[in-house]
């Protein structure tokens, strides 16, 4: 498992609190911290937290590509509506 390791706000998104919160949070979750170079705090996910950000990362994700795909679709519609439909040619049934 890889170690990830997300600033106090990162995680306070990851398990939506306030970010004001997530200090306490981590303490009682028992994540290891630490100060990196550039003075922040940064805590270690666990495996369970690992696998939530990838879930979230994942969905992210999944509804972007939908929502393109949609726009597109919308688009593909909007040309189909613009032929004028009785000037298609009429196929013989029967």
């Amino acid at each position: 498992m890889p170690q990830i390791w997300l600033t106090y706000d990162e995680l306070a998104m990851l398990i939506d609190c306030h970010p004001d919160d997530a200090p306490g949070a981590a303490t009682v979750a028992r994540l290891d911290r630490r100060r990196s170079r550039d003075g922040t705090t940064r805590v270690k996910l666990t495996p369970f937290l690992v696998e939530a950000l990838l879930d979230r990362i994942l969905r992210e994700r999944q509804e972007s590509r939908i929502a393109s795909d949609t726009r597109a679709l919308r688009m593909v519609h909007g040309k189909m509506a613009a032929y004028d439909a009785p000037s298609w040619p009429r196929i013989a049934r029967g």
